[in-house]
């Protein structure tokens, strides 16, 4: 199916914009306006994250050089960058509901208090935190993504460690490149706009914490199947707009390489789907005991399509 091109600029482009206002009207206004900014920016990051998304998966534009550009612009607002997002996602659909993505469930011989951990962290914001962290951690010591040391008591216990190693595969050079270039668009905003600092991390951290709500719930209780473990859920059609259908993620995750406009195209509307809230609302007890075996290995032909 057609990628939308020009829809995806004109949205992307309308999205910097209004995202930028409210960063604005956030550093130079009262409290009760500050949060009502913050809340009108945690959901017009989100359409940019879902259009990074687009991005990741070469299917913003048809035009390799536009695709990557606004892929670097939409990185920069996260803040993260582009190269670094994209291996974080494709690893993601290559593990996606095996043992190193498994938020919602425990064995019996895992450390209850890092399950725990993970999933709290996750509902409560910090997983978006991992992922700039993550990028100064690369731009500044990018030694310690191959210490021993810091893999073994640091990343594997967070269940990190997979997504540590694809690394290795992509080029250094171009992976600092990107997270300078997202460093100097952050610093510029501040000089240009002149962002407070408060009114920067209360909407930073309102869409952290709305950006981190559908990171899992879109998985969370579905099968233990690398291409069927997601969910098409049922939202608000605003909402759902406003993410760009990112909450029909299980048909994402079959179809990969299908724009957000044609997404509605894979989903059978006439069957029940679980509401948003319903499975969002249950994660806050806690990871379930499993014995579930993990899901097999990724089929060649999803593979080919994810990476070609």
């Amino acid at each position: 199916m057609a990628i939308p091109g020009k829809l995806n600029i004109f949205l992307a482009v309308l999205a910097y914009v209004v995202a930028i206002f409210f960063l604005w009207l956030a550093s130079h206004s009262p409290m009760v306006i500050l949060l009502c900014s913050a809340i009108g920016f945690s959901f017009i990051a989100n359409t940019i994250f879902s259009l990074l998304h687009e991005s990741v998966h070469g299917i913003f534009h048809k035009d390799l050089t536009k695709n990557n550009l606004f892929g670097c612009i939409s990185a920069a607002f996260f803040p993260t960058g582009f190269t670094f997002q994209k291996i974080c996602h494709l690893g993601h659909h290559r593990r996606n509901r095996t043992d190193a993505e498994m938020f919602d469930y425990y064995y019996s011989h895992d450390n209850k208090f890092i399950k725990f951990y993970r999933l709290y962290g996750l509902l409560t914001g910090f997983y978006w935190l991992v992922i700039p962290m993550g990028c100064l951690l690369y731009l500044f010591f990018k030694n310690f993504y191959k210490n021993k040391f810091f893999k073994a008591k640091i990343i594997k216990p967070l269940g990190f460690e997979p997504m540590v190693n694809d690394f290795i595969e992509y080029p250094e050079e171009k992976i600092r490149l990107e997270i300078v270039f997202t460093i100097i668009f952050q610093i510029s905003l501040f000089h240009v706009l002149d962002i407070s600092i408060l009114g920067w991390l209360t909407c930073y951290i309102a869409f952290a914490i709305n950006w981190c709500a559908l990171q899992y719930t879109d998985h969370a209780w579905s099968k233990r199947d690398i291409k069927n473990g997601a969910w098409n859920l049922k939202i608000n059609k605003t909402i759902q707009y406003v993410f760009l259908n990112y909450h029909l993620h299980l048909a994402h995750h079959q179809n990969p390489k299908v724009s957000w406009l044609h997404l509605p195209n894979f989903v059978d509307f006439s069957l029940n789907r679980p509401s948003f809230w319903k499975i969002y609302l249950s994660l806050w007890k806690g990871p379930k005991l499993t014995s579930e075996p993990p899901p097999g290995e990724m089929d060649a032909a999803l593979e080919r399509q994810l990476f070609e």
